[in-house]
């Protein structure tokens, strides 16, 4: 049996399933959505918002790319970022990133070139997360030379990595103007930054901003 063949009897199990367990279930989901979570995750295929969260269709509005980024020059998440907010209200926004990110170890390699080739889209998407690195370095290396050959020293690199990256999307997020217009019409929100463990399965919260938090902040 070929793999999507499989694919689709899976489908058409998993649709008998849910019929079994509540007959209108289909029927609900026709109605309408009313996720009250705005999900940016990475695209990676070990990391799908509804299973790792045990969620079900209808619970999640999600959007997902490589290394979880928020680009505000992206219309893609900004329109959907837009319809969250402003059309479904969601009472969350969480960035997830996760171990191992392979987006995020790329930005850790040298790059080729400063400017990303013509039709490199990859490496244009992540010019952003090459230049969080340069501004962190720090930080991610400690206080040695990085050996890119030690695999310990790589994955603890990208370990510190993926949880800045998940804070600073975060904050990218904050400075949003669809974000700042939910806050300013009172509409509660909170924006959370959350990291996803390949090895166990388990998620942890790096970041939790809300309106009053960031007042703070600016404050300070």
């Amino acid at each position: 049996m070929d793999l999507t063949t499989r694919l689709m009897l899976q489908n058409r199990a998993w649709a008998d399933e849910m019929t079994s367990r509540d007959p209108a279930f289909f029927e609900n989901l026709v109605a309408g959505q009313q996720p009250r979570v705005f999900w940016i995750g990475c695209a990676d295929s070990r990391v799908p918002a509804e299973s790792i969260t045990n969620a079900l269709p209808g619970e999640l509005f999600v959007h997902r790319s490589v290394a979880n980024l928020v680009r505000p020059d992206d219309p893609n998440i900004m329109s959907a970022l837009q319809y969250a907010l402003d059309v479904l209200q969601v009472r969350y926004v969480i960035v997830c990133g996760h171990e191992g990110c392979g987006g995020v170890r790329a930005a850790l390699m040298p790059a080729d070139s400063a400017v990303p080739a013509r039709g490199d889209y990859l490496a244009e998407h992540l010019r952003p997360l090459r230049a969080l690195y340069r501004r962190r370095a720090g930080e991610i290396d400690g206080q040695t030379v990085p050996d890119p050959d030690d695999a310990d020293e790589v994955a603890a690199r990208v370990g510190r990595f993926v949880e800045l990256n998940v804070a600073d999307q975060v904050h990218t997020l904050a400075a949003t103007p669809q974000v700042q217009r939910a806050w300013q019409r009172g509409q509660p929100l909170q924006l959370l930054g959350w990291v996803y463990a390949l090895r166990d399965g388990r998620l942890r919260q790096v970041l939790d901003l809300d309106a009053s938090s960031i007042q703070l902040a600016a404050a300070a």
